[in-house]
């Protein structure tokens, strides 16, 4: 799935290609469960006609600010891509959702399995609101990311992934995030103390600001793979320590990474680097 330095690529390749400002002239829905909240004739109504002002990101939502007090909110999930290309140019397979942009153009929502969504509301904090603070954000400092460890009790792989904690992470920048801290993903939060916290925090960061640097993070080949827009793979796998590195050596002390179960998803760690204390 799509992370935080995938999402902001995403959103930082199409205000490059000059889509803001732009008018939405018609839409196309050919896969209806695509489009959460609304009947597709419904959206396809609704969104014809609303000129693009600015597109941002929230978590890992890509936020489209379109005119007339509506905002287009897309979630990725697991395969989910966004395609600029001309409009002449023959849709694939997999390309479900279709905005016509100016005339010569669309923006085409691409999702492989079909687990992507995208909503047209005028009350985007009704979804946006019940997220987490922003990782790389002014406000999420060392001593805020303390105190909401220390308010819960859960494990520490399960408390990343959840969106209300703490916006834009996912597998890989998790387990590269607790590795790079030297810290147990089964660690309970509140076991933390403010040194392995602050070392956390800007492990975090650190493996974000990778990915956001190197494009996102693309694994393989295939359909469902991370691509940008324009068919752009992301170039940061060769930087990971980690994820997806079962059976190679640690990068520090080079015992061999394993890969475990914590809440029901695959972890990857360094059971030397990574001890189970605290």
């Amino acid at each position: 799935m799509p992370e935080l330095p995938e999402v902001q690529t995403v959103v930082d390749t199409l205000n490059q290609c000059g889509i803001v400002g732009r008018t939405i002239d018609g839409a196309r829905v050919r896969w209806p469960k695509t489009i959460a909240g609304d009947s597709p004739a419904g959206f396809c109504r609704r969104v014809q006609g609303c000129r693009i002002l600015r597109i941002t990101r929230r978590g890992k939502y890509i936020v489209l600010c379109l005119s007339g007090g509506f905002t287009l909110l897309i979630h990725l999930r697991m395969t989910g891509r966004l395609n600029w290309t001309r409009q002449d140019r023959a849709l694939n397979a997999h390309e479900h959702v279709i905005l016509k942009v100016g005339p010569h153009h669309e923006l085409r929502f691409q999702d492989t399995r079909k687990f992507g969504r995208i909503v047209l509301t005028d009350a985007p904090e009704a979804i946006l609101g019940k997220l987490g603070p922003e990782p790389l954000g002014r406000g999420f400092t060392r001593a805020r990311f303390f105190i909401m460890l220390q308010a819960r009790k859960r494990q520490l792989k399960p408390l990343l992934l959840d969106q209300t904690f703490l916006v834009g992470l996912g597998n890989i920048y998790v387990d590269e995030a607790l590795w790079l801290a030297g810290i147990h993903p089964c660690r309970r939060s509140d076991s933390l103390d403010r040194q392995e916290a602050d070392a956390l925090h800007r492990a975090i960061r650190k493996v974000l600001n990778q990915g956001l640097k190197n494009e996102g993070t693309s694994l393989g080949s295939g359909q469902g793979n991370f691509h940008a827009v324009g068919d752009r793979p992301g170039k940061n796998a060769d930087k990971l320590n980690v994820f997806r590195r079962t059976a190679t050596p640690c990068p520090r002390c080079n015992t061999t990474i394993e890969r475990i179960i914590v809440g029901q998803r695959s972890s990857h760690i360094c059971p030397v680097c990574q001890k189970m204390s605290g």
